[in-house]
């Protein structure tokens, strides 16, 4: 919300001044998103990926529960089962990332993610029969010859396993948001209520599968062979990379606009491969740097030409909200934590 009029350096000042201060906490947000892969990596082995997820929100879910316990009971059952259907699709989203990202680098995994913002104007063009801008097709080209040199840094040779499973985690994100935009039982749901019971699906379904035979550690005993820095890498997924990003996309939401934390968290692949040259030691090569630029300048360029090609829609169905008002979608900026 903006700021009181009655501020001393007038009115436009508190409005900007109170953007240019919720920046910094989401900005943060897209730092922490950007560190995660680098502590999932850390953290995660193939035989502990399930216990990993299980533990990580398990510490996350009593605490939403609790900040939002009236909330969560007012929901109705059509919202309910529109929330644990959208925690099923969550689950297959974590499940790619967290398998993907042990199979790859922190680098890659964080700058193929990001075409999750160029795959879902692609897919609510399809789905809305609407046609794109040509700029951003073109962004969109730049982005895939991107990923392509960057997975290839080190020559050209078939991608690995987990550039593939990152790849399609990204389309699962599109479908996640997606649904969330078009499915009318989740529409007026409370955005902590939505997301307390989507983690509580998809929870239930690492559980069920660490329960079934040969598919790897118990979450007991992965968390009995944790060491110290273990410990740090699952507190800094679930307080951080949960927690504390959930709560700043409420709070900046409702303070500056939407689209303007949708633009500073798409800085999130920026600090995902600083993150992993600089500290995993990533070295994607000279073929790696011109894919990862091509990877920024394509969903930068992308989402300015979707947002361009928006606007005049928007304002079409603005001049004509009299006669037929628009539906109301949910905020979908993101999945609720990384």
């Amino acid at each position: 919300m903006p700021a009181s009029p009655g501020s001393s350096s007038g009115p436009a000042a508190g409005p900007s001044r109170l953007g240019r201060l919720a920046d910094v906490p989401v900005l943060l947000v897209a730092v922490v998103w950007g560190s995660s892969y680098l502590a999932a990596k850390g953290v995660t082995t193939a035989d502990t990926v399930l216990a990993v997820l299980v533990l990580r929100f398990a510490v996350v879910l009593p605490v939403l529960v609790v900040a939002g316990w009236r909330r969560l009971r007012a929901l109705s059952g059509a919202q309910l089962r529109g929330a644990g259907v959208l925690g099923l699709i969550l689950a297959v989203i974590f499940l790619l990332e967290t398998y993907g990202v042990v199979h790859t680098s922190a680098t890659n995994a964080g700058l193929i993610i990001s075409l999750t913002m160029v795959f879902t104007p692609l897919a609510e063009s399809a789905v809305r029969g609407v046609r794109l801008p040509g700029a951003f097709l073109a962004a969109a080209g730049l982005s895939v010859l991107g990923v392509a040199l960057l997975t290839q840094g080190a020559g050209f040779t078939a991608p690995s396993g987990g550039d593939l499973l990152m790849l399609g985690a990204a389309v699962a994100r599109t479908v996640h948001v997606l649904a969330m935009a078009r499915m009318d039982s989740v529409r007026g749901a409370d955005a902590l209520s939505l997301t307390t019971v989507q983690l509580g699906s998809a929870v239930a379904v690492f559980a069920v599968l660490v329960a079934l035979p040969g598919t790897g550690a118990s979450p007991w005993a992965a968390a009995a062979d944790f060491d110290g820095g273990d410990w740090l890498g699952l507190v800094h997924l679930a307080v951080f990379c949960t927690l504390f990003a959930f709560f700043v996309q409420m709070w900046a939401v409702r303070r500056t606009s939407p689209s303007r934390v949708s633009l500073l968290l798409g800085t999130e692949p920026v600090w995902a491969a600083a993150v992993g040259i600089a500290l995993a030691g990533d070295r994607p090569g000279w073929l790696g740097f011109v894919g990862a630029v091509l990877v920024l300048v394509g969903t930068g360029w992308g989402r300015s030409a979707a947002d361009r090609g928006r606007e005049p829609a928007e304002s079409s169905a603005d001049a004509q909200t009299t006669r037929t008002p628009r539906r109301q979608t949910p905020e979908t900026s993101g999945t609720p934590g990384r």
